[in-house]
């Protein structure tokens, strides 16, 4: 099937008499016929579902759905986007070991591994990857290189192919994070990518209305190379199981779920997911229309003289459109980055006199929205890492809406007027 068919048709595949559209199994617990069936679930030796924190079967039809949009062998859905990432690295890293990222990534990610994962012992070490070989930051204790397809809010388009080959020269697997191409304008196994995760809370829900996270495995990494014990040694909490042994291409995402989402209990509720396919279902749709109005909008700031600069990767002449007709042929979806002459106080102006687009803490969903990256998702960066994420003071992050795209364009006219 063509990836706007499994939108609709993945996941939940109703049998005779079944519902149509996919039940909410508002349950946290299973029932079952013999003690002995219970064992063999806790052993991971039969399928099914023991409880909802570890699995649900509304999640996993959802589950189902991203994975085969991805092209992965299997998925694990999250209570957030900064779960899935967390949990993505530490499944195959602990305190001592070495992560190299990509430095112009999402504020949240950047704090999180800077910040955080410091304090469980593991090191991120940050790298412009297009100023810097990702090559030499790679040590006997690194555990995976990490980067964004599209960095928000910088806009950067990351060489997946070129990190592939690097990563995969070190036997070391990478993880993308495509939460703003979503896997219909980008599917990054497709270029050597071994892990990708979203925020589902951005174009997958589409909607502004649920917080969700994704992590999906290509099925196509080595484990057994040596550097990752905790996939091939054996699982004392599960009688010395060995995941690569036992479960083979899906050894880390079982790994991921049995182990890890058992114990830090960051799952996805069945409501959640049930909302969630809903907006996956019209994916593809919004997606095309995401990045049409983004295009046309982006060529209309292009030429206006109150701009400073404009940034889309999609956008003729732009330092990142070469790339993104490698990785993004279709669309570069909805997000643009610009400054408005004037600096700092200028674009806080031009904000303040929308209309139609609204300020908000968020980006890519059905409404045209507005941020100021530097006053709050990367508010906590230093001057020094602002610099090094790609975000200027007077960034605006437009995220473009599905509305008509004259009308957003109209409404960026009148608040250009009044500076």
């Amino acid at each position: 099937m063509r990836i706007e068919t499994k939108c609709i048709q993945e996941g939940w595949k109703p049998r005779n008499g079944e519902p149509r559209v996919l039940p909410i199994y508002q349950s946290t617990t299973y029932k079952y016929d013999s003690t002995k069936h219970v064992g063999k679930l806790f052993n991971l030796e039969v399928p099914g579902h023991m409880y909802s924190r570890i699995s649900n079967p509304t999640v996993e039809c959802v589950e189902q759905k991203i994975a085969a949009l991805e092209g992965g062998v299997g998925a694990m859905l999250c209570a957030s986007g900064q779960a899935a990432t967390l949990i993505s690295i530490m499944n195959i890293a602990h305190a001592g070991d070495s992560i190299v990222s990509a430095s112009n990534i999402y504020g949240g990610t950047f704090n999180l591994l800077k910040i955080t994962l410091a304090k469980f012992g593991i090191e991120v070490i940050f790298v412009d990857p297009d100023k810097e070989d990702l090559e030499k930051y790679v040590k006997p204790n690194t555990k995976a290189i990490f980067g964004e397809t599209i960095a928000n809010a910088s806009l950067k388009v990351f060489d997946i192919a070129a990190a592939a080959r690097i990563a995969h020269k070190h036997g070391l697997p990478l993880i993308v994070d495509n939460t703003f191409p979503t896997p219909v304008l980008c599917r990054p196994f497709e270029f050597g990518a071994d892990i990708v995760i979203h925020s589902t809370t951005k174009y997958m829900d589409g909607h502004a209305t649920v917080v969700g996270g994704c992590i999906v495995d290509s099925g196509k990494f080595d484990w057994t190379n040596g550097k990752f014990p905790g996939l091939t040694e054996p699982d004392d909490s599960y009688h010395g199981l060995s995941y690569v042994k036992t479960f083979g291409s899906l050894a880390y995402i079982v790994k991921a779920r049995v182990q890890l989402m058992r114990d830090l209990g960051a799952n996805m509720t069945a409501q959640t997911a049930f909302l969630l396919n809903l907006g996956l279902e019209t994916l593809a749709l919004r997606m095309e229309r995401h990045s049409y109005n983004a295009q046309k909008v982006a060529e209309y700031l292009a030429n206006h003289p109150k701009a400073a600069w404009v940034h889309y990767p999609s956008l003729k002449g732009d330092s990142e459109y070469a790339r993104a007709q490698k990785y993004l042929p279709k669309g570069s979806a909805g997000v643009i980055s610009f400054g408005v002459k004037g600096g700092r106080e200028a674009a806080v102006k031009f904000m303040d006199g929308l209309k139609l687009a609204a300020i908000v803490v968020h980006v890519a969903d059905a409404r045209t929205c507005v941020l100021h990256p530097a006053s709050a998702t990367h508010r906590q960066l230093s001057d020094a890492d602002l610099t090094k994420a790609g975000i200027q003071p007077e960034l605006i992050r437009l995220s473009v809406g599905i509305e008509h795209v004259d009308d957003i364009i109209e409404d960026l006219e009148q608040s250009f007027a009044n500076l």
